[in-house]
């Protein structure tokens, strides 16, 4: 199978007081021409963020931000009048368009570990929309889950020919990854998959074009793109 792996090592790994982040792809002040995302996905970002800090107010534009909590609580509040928690376990797609302006603070007393993912939409300047579902892998595991599609019976709609699934895969079991689209990308979230050749651990990821399966060698969480061949925007 051709494939493209990307080792955690390989990533962006960033330090700034309250923030430490690990990018997958370029992003901010770290920049790789190697990795500057895969067909309409752009950003990965893998956030640590301490307690009572966070990001204040600060644009947005043309971008489909989703975030997915994977420990503790966000508190999210933007311009379009939304304002509330996001805890692990739930997800939530700002479909950006024309313009949103929002804040994501840490205000409990732990550290919020969260993975904020950006997706070039299909659409510019469209109405800003948000959505926020809740939906925890670990409760059904051994399936994939559907976060977002760009049909209306997907749980969170998205602005791209695109649909992020996520799994909790216990050892030794094993699912299918069958596209819908034509690239696939999968991110380890944690643990230790086999992908056709290729070993997979926390923090790596891997981009193919085939149908074939996933088993996990341990306990793992991962979060598959079924993106489009060519981006559409």
């Amino acid at each position: 199978m051709d494939a493209f792996v990307h080792r955690s090592e390989n990533r962006g790994h960033v330090k700034m007081g309250w923030l430490e982040s690990k990018h997958s792809f370029s992003f901010g002040n770290w920049y790789n021409p190697e990795y500057m995302g895969v067909s309409a996905l752009r950003v990965i970002n893998d956030d640590l963020i301490d307690a009572h800090q966070g990001f204040g107010q600060h644009p947005h534009d043309n971008m489909e931000i989703l975030t997915c909590v994977l420990n503790g609580t966000i508190t999210h509040q933007d311009s379009m009048g939304n304002h509330g928690g996001i805890s692990a376990g739930e997800w939530q797609l700002m479909s950006a368009g024309t313009g949103v302006r929002h804040s994501e603070m840490n205000q409990g007393d732990e550290q919020v570990h969260l993975l904020q993912i950006w997706i070039i939409p299909n659409e510019r300047d469209a109405k800003p929309n948000y959505q926020q579902i809740k939906l925890d892998p670990q409760d059904q595991p051994n399936q994939w889950h559907l976060i977002c599609g760009p049909n209306d019976n997907a749980p969170m709609h998205i602005r791209q020919n695109a649909e992020v699934k996520t799994a909790v895969i216990d050892q030794n079991q094993t699912l299918e990854i069958k596209a819908t689209q034509h690239v696939n990308y999968i991110h380890v979230i944690e643990g230790r998959v086999q992908i056709a050749e290729y070993t997979l651990n926390a923090g790596d990821a891997i981009a193919f074009l085939d149908d074939v399966d996933i088993q996990a060698l341990e306990n793992a969480r991962v979060i598959w793109f079924d993106l489009p061949e060519r981006i559409q925007n």
